[in-house]
């Protein structure tokens, strides 16, 4: 089971072996948290900041995005939101604009595997 449903979330950015590994195995507990993230608001957060040029309020919200999807193993939603909230901590606010439509992508990517999951198309 682990492998199929590993397979099946690959596409959308989610790397559910590492998830098994990083939950000791607990499905479970890995999908209820992972669904939860389908009422995470950090990214209407960072996209709300980044275009009132908040780039502080930005930076946070794109460190907690990094976190939850680290800790989620959506990898990545992760490293896009890497680029964004390394590049607001130097002060790099081009970089960070450039590299947001990355995460959008990614984000809602990983929205459209758990809505799946949830609806038990996978």
């Amino acid at each position: 089971m682990t492998a199929e449903l590993a397979d099946k979330l690959a596409p959308f950015g989610i790397d559910y072996v590492d998830a098994m590994d990083r939950f000791g195995d607990n499905a479970d507990l890995y999908e209820r948290l992972a669904l939860k993230y389908l009422d995470d608001s950090h990214m209407v957060a960072l996209e709300a900041a980044m275009e009132a040029k908040d780039f502080s309020e930005g930076y946070s919200q794109a460190h907690a995005l990094k976190g939850v999807a680290g800790n989620l193993s959506f990898k990545d939603l992760y490293e896009c939101a890497a680029l964004v909230s390394d590049a607001l901590y130097a002060g790099e606010y081009e970089a960070a604009e450039k590299h947001l439509p990355q995460v959008e992508k990614a984000h809602k990517l990983v929205i459209e595997g758990l809505e799946a999951w949830q609806r038990g198309e996978l």
